[in-house]
């Protein structure tokens, strides 16, 4: 049934007997009788005066159409909405939704830990436990760095991220994905001011590089815990991921105890040490021009040994359990006052190194109470062929540039 607006209402048309005779003049003869009479009126229609609105936005009245429930201003473009008037009109769609940002890969570090201080890092240790490259020390290595951070450089327990086997959350676990997004997450939103940290022990290799930008013409590589499946973490990447982003006025520290480490972040300067503490810094950079430096920020990284050697996992130095060489002499050195600058940092850990196997006393003992929270491991000690590098993304004079973490 159709609503009453809707509808064209005629007038009844009598039937014909019931029409009264016409009255014709004599004169007139009835097939031409004048139209007007007893003609038919035009049919009448239910007419409704227009609906007016003012519009929501401009108030300019706008006639609004039967039955619309809505009209869009042709001054403004607003819309008005005839079931509310008195709200606000929705944004024009002059441009598509944007899609919401996709998910960040690393905000599976469930969760991760909130930086204080502007101090932040990232602590990896693997020992490959029931492999045939299991390592003794890589574990108490990162227990030790961390022990380090806490209580000599005032990191936050919660501004460190331990990367190990004995972690629970599978997130912590040294993956290679677990890695990568460790290193993301340690640089992510970092400010002028910052300090961060990235520790690695374990295994590191090396493979031939086809595109010209190494100058001994491999890539040097760390070895996630799953590195059969999943295949190694390349320099090139690590530099893209934690060098190249960095911000002017951030500072960044890596300390890589695994073998074939000396340019693991693939830096643009080496500093090449002969045993009497004289250096010169090479020049390490792409024959490509690829640049290899930061946005402005500044990074050093200690390794423990250079690109053709490899990092000793021994129980020779701290006498009392495995340990990663770099790692013990690296934080002996500090733990004993001989980190006051760069220069001093590398010379007291060659030096440490040097003395395993030559008889010299290298303090006796337990060295420090930092190592006496290490559980006792055991690996046969020896002479040890390595010599821990510095790598930059600026040379400096490393004598007189302040250590700080």
């Amino acid at each position: 049934m159709l609503h009453q607006e809707h509808c064209i209402i005629f007038p009844q048309r009598p039937a014909p007997s019931a029409l009264p005779p016409a009255p014709f003049p004599s004169s007139v003869h009835p097939t031409t009788r004048p139209l007007s009479v007893n003609h038919p009126p035009p049919p009448i229609t239910m007419f409704h005066p227009p609906m007016l609105v003012n519009c929501s936005h401009c108030r300019t009245p706008l006639q609004l159409p039967p039955g619309a429930r809505s009209i869009r201003c042709a001054l403004c473009q607003a819309v008005t909405h005839i079931a509310d008037p008195r709200a606000a009109p929705p944004p024009p769609p002059s441009h598509p939704e944007t899609p919401p940002p996709a998910p960040s890969p690393y905000n599976n570090l469930a969760p991760p830990p909130s930086a204080h201080g502007g101090k932040k890092a990232v602590i990896c240790g693997i020992s490959y436990k029931y492999s045939r490259h299991e390592l003794k020390g890589c574990i108490n290595d990162a227990k030790c760095m961390k022990y380090l951070l806490i209580n000599k450089f005032k990191f936050p327990e919660s501004s460190i991220l331990m990367l190990t086997e004995e972690e629970t959350d599978p997130y912590r676990l040294p993956t290679k994905q677990n890695m990568r997004m460790a290193l993301y997450w340690l640089v992510q939103g970092c400010q002028p001011g910052d300090s961060l940290l990235f520790h690695y022990s374990g295994h590191g290799s090396r493979q031939r590089n086809f595109s010209g930008d190494e100058v001994d013409g491999y890539d040097e590589t760390l070895c996630p815990l799953d590195f059969e499946t999943q295949g190694m973490i390349v320099d090139d990447e690590i530099n893209a991921t934690i060098v190249r982003p960095l911000p002017h006025g951030v500072k960044l520290h890596a300390i890589i105890d695994a073998c074939h480490s000396g340019t693991v972040l693939d830096l643009p300067f080496l500093c090449r040490m002969n045993r009497s503490g004289q250096y010169v810094w090479e020049d390490h950079s792409p024959r490509s021009g690829i640049w290899k430096g930061t946005n402005g920020g500044e990074v050093i990284s200690f390794s423990g040994c250079d690109d053709d050697q490899t990092s000793a996992d021994t129980a020779a130095l701290s006498k009392i359990t495995s340990t990663g060489a770099m790692t013990f002499c690296f934080i002996q050195a500090i733990e004993r006052g001989q980190g006051t600058t760069y220069g001093s940092v590398l010379n007291s850990m060659r030096s440490a190194i040097r003395s395993v196997g030559s008889g010299d006393d290298l303090g006796g003992g337990v060295v420090t109470s930092l190592l006496t929270m290490l559980m006792t491991g055991g690996s046969a000690g020896g002479g040890l062929r390595q010599e821990p590098q510095l790598t930059a993304c600026q040379p400096f004079d490393v004598y007189a540039k302040p250590f700080s973490l």
